[in-house]
């Protein structure tokens, strides 16, 4: 498994980390006992950095990963959470006064006196404009609250703000091979900056595992179903905003470039691998289900892939994603 720095905080991080909002059982039931298991083969792979945030399952998959901490102490994994979901999406409600009420209920929740790495959980867009906010966050650095903080973003231009601001550890973003914009200016400014891209979604809510056809059906609990269309939230979480129909399609084309560069692995990995060969990119967070699935994406941290490999997922991407996804991200 590789390591990278996590940006600004100087932590160093598995290149494949976790992604653990199903673990909240927003995907479907996840039990206790498997989500451990997930965990544990996670970690036992090489994992070292967990992404959470408060509001899956409502605290849920904080608390779970909170009392497997307790039963691996000293297991050097990094523990991201996220807040600011458990509100409507307004900026007045970015302010001090809840930023500690939901700080010290995910301290509690993950069973810490400081929180690794908390992230805004997607503002609105003014948000990161405002100095009172960043100047909350940094008191909460300062009194030993939170270690550090990043932002978790929907749009480039919300990352290259964020990007601008001189505490700001991380940003998290959309990032796979049918969401190609941030490779334009949100890497090479984080590059330059110092800090750490987490990339999230990495296989395009399962698209890239190849895994889907037309036919597949979701469980009407999975936000495959019911987010479709930004039912719920940003399109953008679902599919990575890319139309289902047309989504399968090219997940098709992407499977054949995958064998072809890399036989000997599953699609998921040959997806996952690339993403982390981008430069800028910290961690990659794909979820999972299953120990086996927990496993294999780790797996990919030590994938090399040949060059014309990211050749074709770009002309694969201008052919048939780039029309297809909105501008707006």
């Amino acid at each position: 498994m590789q390591t990278r720095t996590l940006g600004r905080t100087a932590r160093m991080v598995s290149v494949i980390g976790l992604g653990t909002w199903q673990l909240g059982a927003d995907w479907g039931e996840v039990a206790e006992g498997d989500a451990f298991a997930v965990l544990d083969a996670a970690h036992d792979a090489g994992v070292t950095f967990f992404d959470t945030a408060d509001v899956y399952g409502d605290g849920r998959s904080e608390s779970l990963i909170g009392a497997w901490l307790r039963a691996n102490p000293g297991s050097g994994v990094t523990v991201a959470t996220k807040m600011g979901r458990r509100m409507p999406q307004q900026h007045a409600n970015y302010s001090a006064e809840h930023f500690r009420g939901w700080i010290d209920r995910s301290r509690a929740n993950l069973g810490v006196e400081t929180l690794d790495l908390v992230q805004l959980h997607c503002p609105p867009s003014s948000v990161y404009g405002d100095d009172r906010v960043f100047d909350a966050l940094d008191a909460l650095v300062d009194d030993g609250s939170i270690a550090a903080y990043g932002v978790s973003v929907e749009r480039v231009d919300e990352a290259l703000t964020a990007i601008a601001r001189p505490n700001v550890a991380t940003v998290q973003i959309i990032l796979n091979a049918f969401r190609l914009k941030p490779l334009d200016e949100v890497l090479p400014a984080a590059v330059a900056a110092g800090v750490g891209i987490i990339a999230r979604v990495p296989l395009a809510s399962g698209l890239l595992s190849g895994r889907y056809t037309s036919d597949t059906i979701f469980a009407a609990n999975d936000h495959r179903s019911f987010n479709r269309h930004g039912e719920a939230f940003d399109v953008g979480e679902t599919f990575s905003g890319v139309d289902y129909e047309t989504g399968v399609r090219a997940a098709s084309e992407f499977t054949a470039l995958a064998r072809e560069a890399a036989p000997s692995a599953s699609p998921a990995q040959v997806a996952l691998a690339w993403i982390a060969a981008q430069p800028g990119v910290s961690s990659v967070i794909p979820g999972a289900r299953s120990p086996q699935q927990a496993r294999a994406n780790a797996e990919a941290g030590s994938l090399r892939l040949p060059p014309s490999f990211d050749e074709a997922v770009r002309e694969l991407y201008d052919r048939e994603i780039r029309a297809a996804v909105h501008e707006r991200w």
